[in-house]
């Protein structure tokens, strides 16, 4: 008997492409983070605003795969746009990924719900590998899996794992390299007998589609409108449907029972379960009180509350250490380099741009630090849960939550997740009032300006009042977004009925490095995305702050060189008349008595030169083309107590909101003399007055600016991604006219009532 030689497809020039599939909630981000670690990238698939997460992990040496984690879903008959992306990948329906493989992560603690999918899998004919997560869980359900009796039943590898400990890993990568040598071979049968529900259709078809699966030739006699097939093709399959009076419904529904028939024996045959009622699991007890009527809604304010003191209550340390490295970089560069154009743009417009970043990095990452343990631990689905009947009261579901608080961190992601409501018009109220949800972007801007008026007090020893604030400014933009939810849901008509269904996942403990990868990651994307764009804009504004019509500049040049000059020439006839002084042979007294009103009023001259020169660099930053912009505007938002400097930063933010505390960091510092260099941001505006002398930042101009920034539509990107969603401008210009119309009815209120 010759041996048979099986080729490794790693020795081919064959890319394997594994594509990571499997229910919500079953741990198929862990497996994804576990494998491809930092090794990944994600875009978004063509045509539709749905991640497309892939990654490369090392299967044996010299043996390196794509993973592509797919969107989640429960079987191969989708509803959702993501549930589409997953479907039509599986069935080679994607012109961008063609799987060679699937690695399909199955809930062992939900065993029969992920055989559904698993065994629809198989009935296509892709080599499998199946990846078993939760066997703590079920163990602690008291439920027992034969493994290798499961591996009989179903034809493909079975892998026990827990990718959260990295335990298994090294088994499931053996496997699909196994697998990928064709050494576990595709399962001859079907799962189930398809053809005894539509022999003759299936038959039909298969005979045009040669090498078709039973299974795979139903789908294509469901689904085919969705397909990327020719006219001459579509009219084929349309033609076999009708003379086989093939019924996609009927055959669909007899296929789930015949399914879940096998599945009930396969589970009586390799899994013991013990009774329901024996065993309490600890995240019901949790649920029972985390998701009660009235407890559960003092415990998720409460989680948010110390959310928010924690931001500033960890971070201030680091940020002080890093606002006290900048003061002294900036007035050592100061004090040591040459007055020249230069030394000018590398003070006031690299140093004070990259600070106006660097402070603000220990916060990011706190936040988002916090937000990952909560996900982690799945109590951020419970507050879907929570909020549920209260966002139907305005016109939204329980769906609409995580789009919200994903609008915490960015609304771009967080408007393109909508995808997944079912309902247009709740999806479509869900777009409008995402941006009122404060990002991080909005963070640097509520510190700089809490930091500045509200006082640095704790109550009862831990409580933070600056942290109350910031989470008073998060709580005001929520409450908003459901405010005028509910308004706009009596002018957006839709007849769609809407449902709620959602998964609990269970509780688990956090995974720190998890935790600590995402604070690396959101940091680098604040650093190097939108710190790109604020030292863009500081050198921008450096360039606008610096110059400026050409004979309007030189009118403020030539006034103060003659008023300088007039001082000068006094202090050179005072020192003339001190050196007569010492010639006379006067009594020495009275010599000392002269020289001392000599420097007295060298004293004054001097002190006079000094301000004249303070007062040349303003004249000069409000003759600049910024200050030119600045001074159009300022009628305008005089009303909320903002002066030319705020107005440039509104203006400039709109790029990103951020970019208000790098044009700040520019203006402030463009002007000042050497000394004030190694001054903090907040110091400088703190010390800011305006022409009456009165302070520029006091609690009604502050507490204003806060409110617009809570409320005002300061970032382009947002209405691009609103554009892209509702494939019209009609509703991002509403959304930019009604925030930017609320944000300066509201911050005016502010100031009145303050002032």
């Amino acid at each position: 008997m010759n041996d048979v030689i099986f080729v490794p497809l790693k020795i081919l020039s064959k890319n394997l492409n594994i594509a990571l599939v499997g229910n919500p909630n079953s741990g198929k981000t862990s497996l994804f983070n576990s494998l491809t670690g930092l090794n990944q990238k994600v875009g978004n698939f063509p045509g539709v605003t749905v991640d497309k997460k892939t990654g490369t992990t090392n299967i044996a040496p010299g043996f390196d795969v794509t993973i592509i984690d797919l969107p989640g879903t429960y079987s191969l008959y989708p509803k959702r746009a993501d549930e589409w992306v997953a479907y039509k990948v599986l069935l080679n329906q994607d012109e961008t990924v063609k799987p060679d493989m699937v690695l399909l992560v199955a809930d062992a603690s939900n065993l029969k719900r992920n055989l559904l999918f698993c065994s629809q899998i198989i009935d296509l004919k892709i080599p499998v590998v199946v990846a078993l997560t939760m066997m703590d869980l079920a163990n602690k359900k008291g439920t027992q899996v034969d493994i290798p009796g499961l591996e009989r039943e179903l034809g493909v590898p079975i892998i026990p794992i827990n990718p959260r400990k990295n335990k298994g890993i090294a088994p499931l990568k053996k496997a699909i390299e196994l697998a990928a040598e064709k050494m576990q071979q595709i399962p001859a049968g079907d799962f189930i007998d398809i053809t005894s529900i539509a022999a003759a259709p299936i038959a039909a078809l298969k005979k045009h589609f040669v090498g078709f699966s039973n299974y795979r030739a139903v789908h294509y006699l469901i689904n085919h409108e969705n397909f990327l097939l020719d006219a001459a093709t579509q009219n084929l399959i349309e033609s076999i449907e009708i003379e086989n009076k093939f019924n996609p419904t009927k055959t669909q529904a007899e296929e789930i029972m015949q399914r879940y028939g096998r599945i009930k024996h396969i589970m009586q045959q390799t899994v013991v379960e013990s009774d329901p009622l024996q065993k309490k699991l600890l995240t019901e007890k949790l649920d029972n009180i985390l998701l009660h009527r009235y407890w559960g809604y003092i415990i998720l304010l409460t989680v948010l509350f110390l959310l928010f003191q924690s931001v500033f209550w960890v971070a201030q340390y680091p940020m002080d250490g890093i606002e006290w490295i900048f003061g002294e970089l900036g007035g050592w560069l100061g004090n040591n380099l040459p007055e020249v154009w230069w030394s000018d743009l590398l003070i006031n417009g690299v140093v004070a741009g990259l600070s106006g970043i660097v402070v603000f990095i220990p916060q990011i990452m706190i936040l988002f630090g916090l937000i990952t343990l909560l996900e982690d631990t799945g109590y951020m689905a419970r507050i879907s849960f929570l909020t549920d009947k209260l966002m139907r009261k305005v016109g939204l579901n329980g769906k609409s939550v995580m789009p919200m608080i994903s609008g915490f961190a960015c609304a771009v992601p967080a408007i393109m997740s909508a995808r997944n409501i079912e309902n247009k018009k709740e999806r479509l109220l869900t777009i409008m009032v995402t941006p009122l949800m404060s990002c991080s972007a909005r963070l640097p801007v509520y510190t700089i300006l809490i930091a500045l008026i509200i006082p640095s007090k704790l109550y009862f020893g831990f409580l933070s009042l600056q942290g109350l604030v910031m989470m008073g400014l998060y709580l005001l933009g929520t409450v908003m977004a459901l405010i005028v939810a509910w308004v706009l849901k009596w002018f957006i008509k839709s007849t769609e009925r809407s449902f709620f269904i959602l998964e609990l996942p269970v509780y688990r403990g956090p995974r720190w490095s998890n935790a600590l990868t995402t604070m690396i990651e959101k940091a680098k994307i604040f650093v190097f995305d939108a710190g790109k764009i604020i030292m863009v804009i500081s050198l921008l504004l450096w360039a606008l702050s610096t110059y400026g019509p050409a004979k309007k500049m030189q009118v403020v040049t030539q006034k103060y060189d003659a008023l300088v000059k007039v001082k000068t020439d006094n202090n050179d006839k005072i020192e003339q008349s001190k050196l007569q002084v010492r010639r006379l042979t006067l009594a020495a007294i009275d010599t000392a008595v002269l020289i001392a009103e000599y420097d007295s009023l060298l004293n004054i001259n001097t002190a006079a030169i000094a301000q004249l020169e303070k007062e040349r660099k303003t004249t000069l930053l409000q003759s600049s083309f910024a200050g030119s912009l600045g001074n159009f505007i300022e009628p305008a938002i005089r009303p909320l107590g903002y002066d030319w400097k705020i107005g440039i930063a509104l203006i400039t933010s709109f790029a990103a909101r951020e970019v208000f505390v790098g044009t700040m960091a520019t203006l402030y510092s463009v002007g000042e003399d050497a000394d004030s260099n190694n001054s903090t941001l907040r110091q400088k505006m703190g010390a800011a007055v305006r022409p009456d002398g009165t302070k520029v930042y006091d609690l009604a101009t502050g507490l204003s600016l806060l409110i617009f920034y809570v409320l005002a539509m300061q970032c382009m990107s947002t209405l691009v991604i609103v554009k892209r969603e509702t494939r019209s401008w009609k509703w991002p210009a509403i959304q930019l006219v009604y925030m930017t119309g609320l944000a300066y009815l509201l911050s005016w209120l502010v100031y009145v009532l303050v002032k």
